[in-house]
């Protein structure tokens, strides 16, 4: 039989009752239990309960509660008696099939009053900013895969961290799931609750990103992420020169790795910041042909990536953020047989350069002689050189240098994704003069830098 997995019930004086209910069932069973929050409760003493009090927020409760956690599995039990104990085997079994890292209960209630139909609309925007599927992504019962939901920082103090964990769970990738919760009776949900949920929620939407704005150049790479059209774009451009067994410097969030993983025998994706590595180890999760590599470029062990028998690296706008440049090529070089290719998106026109560079740590934008100088000069004969994307020329302009912001506004970003098919055929059909980027393949020539 599989382990009991731990649950936290956050209470208040009003719900203690109903948490000190459920603590004496589950300890019944074996169950670790961790009550926390404030009011007076009447538990069973035991090993296996611990009682943190003194919280007065939900969002602080499920904080410290996180702490004392030991179980794989941690469920997050509102303490509302409508919800049914029984439950949480089923919501467990994604997790423990590795199926899911975090389940949600779905509730089918019989009642339709103010507040089930407030809290169904919540539900909606919840959906909204998210992008979830779920049908109910602010139940009161809940299983995650404990390192999954300790994992994500939670701020919220109050009943908005409901909201918050689903953000961020999102946001990072990780797999969401849901069984359905027949409950008899609609569980208790104070307009105040449902009200900080609905703050938190659009404040995420317009504000803070999921990284509560700790990350600037995350602001960027988020907004590039949702620009499905442009992304596909490049990662047609970049399919065309690939080999089998691919290494990607930079991979950021993954929004190109997801472009170039389909149809390879490895994709190992190097990238410095643990924050960004852990958001790719979800994205692939279940795709082991694909392996995160937390590392910078200057300190990789390049003598085992080497091994890797690799054919291809791509560098999709990272170069620019690497202050030796060609010390990176001459790297590069030395790991890929001749024959083997680089292939490079990079920023161009340093007239150009402003804001939105300085906010994602950009140290240059290219010239095309400098991009061919820095491939040529290490080890590498260019194939092809081209510039792409005239049309973002005037924005990227009004907005990183005239108007000094630090990320694409979103809703220009939309704009220009809504005419990126376009883009794509209209270059692909005539040599471009200039553009804000340039694109390069070049092929390792017969010795090594």
């Amino acid at each position: 039989m599989s382990p009991s997995p731990s649950f936290i019930i956050p209470f208040t004086p009003a719900s203690a009752p109903a948490a000190s209910r459920f603590a004496h069932l589950l300890a019944a069973r074996g169950a670790e239990v961790i009550l926390a929050g404030e009011g007076p409760l009447d538990v069973p003493s035991g090993p296996n309960v611990n009682v943190l009090p003194g919280l007065p927020g939900k969002g602080a409760a499920i904080r410290a509660a996180l702490g004392r956690v030991t179980g794989d599995i941690t469920v997050l039990q509102d303490a509302d008696t409508a919800y049914p104990l029984e439950s949480y085997e089923a919501l467990c079994r994604p997790i423990r099939e590795d199926a899911a890292d975090a389940v949600f209960g779905s509730r089918r209630m019989p009642s339709r009053d103010a507040e089930v139909l407030a809290d169904k609309a919540l539900g909606h925007v919840t959906r909204f900013v998210t992008d979830v599927s779920l049908t109910d992504p602010l139940s009161g019962q809940r299983a995650f895969r404990t390192e999954a939901l300790k994992s994500v920082s939670l701020t919220s103090e109050d009943d908005s961290v409901d909201a918050e964990i689903v953000v961020k769970l999102a946001a990072q990738l990780f797999r969401l799931a849901e069984v359905p919760l027949v409950l008899d009776t609609a569980p208790h949900q104070p307009l105040a609750s449902q009200l900080a949920r609905l703050r938190t929620l659009m404040r995420y939407a317009t504000v803070r990103n999921d990284a509560d704005n700790q990350h600037e150049g995350y602001n960027t790479l988020e907004r590039m992420d949702g620009a499905s059209n442009y992304n596909a774009w490049l990662g047609q451009r970049f399919r065309e020169h690939l080999g089998r067994r691919v290494l990607e410097i930079g991979a950021g969030i993954g929004t190109i790795t997801e472009q170039l993983e389909p149809g390879l025998e490895l994709l190992i994706a190097l990238e410095v910041d643990r924050f960004y590595v852990d958001r790719l180890r979800n994205k692939f999760r279940g795709r082991p042909h694909v392996r995160p590599y937390l590392s910078d470029v200057a300190l990789a062990d390049w003598e085992s990536l080497k091994a890797e028998r690799l054919d291809t690296i791509v560098l999709s706008n990272v170069l620019e953020h690497i202050p030796d440049d060609a010390s990176a090529v001459r790297r590069f070089r030395q790991i890929l047989p001749p024959g083997g290719r680089v292939v490079v998106l990079v920023p161009a026109l340093p007239q150009l350069f402003g804001a939105i560079d300085e906010a994602v740590g950009h140290h240059r934008r290219y010239t095309m002689p400098g991009l061919r100088s820095v491939l040529e000069g290490n080890g590498f004969e260019v194939e092809r050189l081209e510039w792409m994307n005239l049309v973002g020329i005037p924005g990227w302009f009004m907005n990183s240098r005239v108007m000094r912001r630090r990320s694409v506004p979103k809703l220009q970003l939309k704009v220009y994704d809504r005419i990126a098919p376009f883009l794509a055929r209209a270059e692909s059909q005539v040599k471009l003069p200039v553009g804000m980027s340039l694109f390069a393949v070049a092929r390792a020539t017969g010795g090594a830098a």
